[in-house]
This record gives C-alpha cells, sequence and structure tokens, in this order.
C-alpha cells in the first residue's frame, strides 16, 4: 500500500466551504480522476483518507494538508495534476509527496496567519499589538458545543506584527495587515481568538469583518518563530531510499543483468 500527502488551498469564495463540504468535493474529485484508492473495511467503506488540522469555515488557506491510501503505485506529481484538474478552482493542490515517514499531524505544530483589517491605519494596529504582547494573559471566551469557553489567547501566540497596505486599495482607505504565528495548543486558539483578544487589551474594534488566510503551517522553529514545511522530511527520506535500497541489490545482481522492475524504488 502507497501513502501519498498533499497539500491544497482554499481561495477566494471557496475559503467559505465547511470541512465536510470539502470532503464531499475531494471524495468526487478520487472518482473523477480514477485514483486507485484503499478503502476501510466494514459494511459502509470509506476512502481511506486523513485530514489534517483543517482551517475554520470562513478563512483562506494556502497550506491544508491531507494523507491517501493507494491499492496501486502511483507517481506523486502526476496524482496531483490529476485531482487539482478534478477539484473545482479555488481548492488546488499544490504539492504531493510519498510518506516515508509517520506523524504529519505530529509535524503541524503552529500556523502562520495573515489578517486583513479593512478601515483600521496601521499605526492603530500596532499600538493594539504592543498591548497584546505585553499582557501575561489575555482571556477571551468563544462558544463551543459545549456552551462557552474561557481561555488564554496570548500563550499561543509567538509573534505577531503589524504592517500597512494600502497600494491594492482604489479608495486609498487604511488597511492594516497583521502577521500571526501561533502554536497549535489544547484548545486551539484561532485568528478570531487573538482579534478577540486585540479588542480586549486595546479595544480595536474593526468596523469590517477582517479577512484571514493561512499561510504555512508545520513545525516550529523555537529559536527563530519560523514555521517549516511538514512535507520535507519525506522529500528528505525520498531522496536517500533509492541509494540505500539500490546498493544491496545491485551487489547481488548478476554482472550485466538489470534489477527487476519495481526494485530501487521507494
Amino acid at each position: 500500500m502507497q501513502r501519498i500527502r498533499l497539500r491544497y488551498t482554499k481561495r477566494g469564495r471557496l475559503r467559505f466551504t465547511s470541512h465536510r463540504d470539502f470532503q464531499r468535493a475531494f471524495e468526487r474529485a478520487l472518482r473523477r480522476a480514477e485514483v486507485p484508492m484503499a478503502y476501510s473495511a466494514g459494511f459502509t467503506p470509506h476512502p481511506k483518507v486523513s485530514y489534517a488540522n483543517a482551517a475554520p469555515t470562513g478563512t483562506g488557506s494556502e497550506a491544508e494538508y491531507l494523507e491517501i491510501a493507494l491499492t496501486e503505485r502511483c507517481d506523486p506529481a502526476r496524482l496531483r495534476e490529476l485531482l487539482d484538474e478534478s477539484l473545482p478552482a479555488g481548492l488546488d493542490v499544490t504539492d504531493a509527496v510519498e510518506a516515508h515517514t509517520s506523524g504529519l499531524a505530529d509535524r503541524l505544530e503552529a500556523s502562520v496567519w495573515e489578517i486583513r483589517l479593512d478601515e483600521v491605519a496601521a499605526d492603530t494596529a500596532r499600538t493594539a499589538v504592543e498591548a497584546f504582547l505585553a499582557a501575561d494573559e489575555v482571556k477571551v471566551e468563544r462558544r463551543t458545543k459545549n456552551g462557552m469557553r474561557s481561555f488564554d489567547a496570548r500563550g499561543a501566540v509567538v509573534r505577531l506584527e503589524a504592517a500597512g497596505d494600502e497600494g491594492d486599495r482604489p479608495d486609498g482607505k487604511a488597511c492594516a495587515i497583521l502577521r500571526l504565528v501561533v502554536r497549535h495548543l489544547t484548545p486551539a486558539v484561532r485568528p478570531d481568538d487573538v482579534l478577540s483578544g486585540l479588542r480586549a487589551a486595546a479595544d480595536l474594534a474593526p468596523p469590517v469583518p477582517a479577512a484571514v488566510t493561512r499561510l504555512a503551517q508545520g513545525p516550529l522553529d523555537e529559536e527563530s518563530g519560523a514555521v517549516t514545511d511538514p512535507l520535507a522530511p519525506d522529500r528528505d527520506a525520498a531522496t536517500a531510499a533509492p541509494s540505500t535500497a539500490a546498493g544491496p541489490r545491485a551487489a547481488k545482481a548478476p554482472s550485466g543483468a538489470s534489477p527487476t522492475a519495481g526494485e530501487g524504488t521507494a
């Protein structure tokens, strides 16, 4: 059985797609692309797809991840193309690698978010960010399926910066851009929780809803605060596998003989 890990996006109007809607769209894409999926056992078999840390409905994302299990070997690059062609524009498959390691979900330690605050001046946003970061704790509340829950929005924030971006606005109105790096903790701290924290810490209340996009998620470098590529270990393992696997086989093969088809591959 081969396992393939995919990176995909939620862009434009598709940011309002719920996770359940995406699951249905992705399973249709698997059928259209005639992907040789492995299925679960039981009375109602389902394709073996593992979704990892999906973004909340209403937020865009450039870095969503999932893993699929196949009954036949496929070229990851070709599989990416077929699935991308079978999904609606906005749900785009941007990367595919064969899984050579375990624990993809465990590698998703933090996310990088961009939050656009239309009609908020950059100086106002910077002042609010400074107040938020200066606090030891910023309590916020969120409604969950078990009722209202209070938790600290400050502790999960690794980095928070504010800048201005008026160049792409024809009306010349202010637009503050927040860049946020947040650890994946329990309970999860989401971008809207940080916005609630900015309101609590500095009375920052944007007049229009914020546009939120996840730019990356993956392992967190504690020293630099950078979020790195979670698929890199699989790429590195794929590069190393052919030389380590093919070497012993080649040594045992008779002189002039060619290895059997499929040998030397990961």
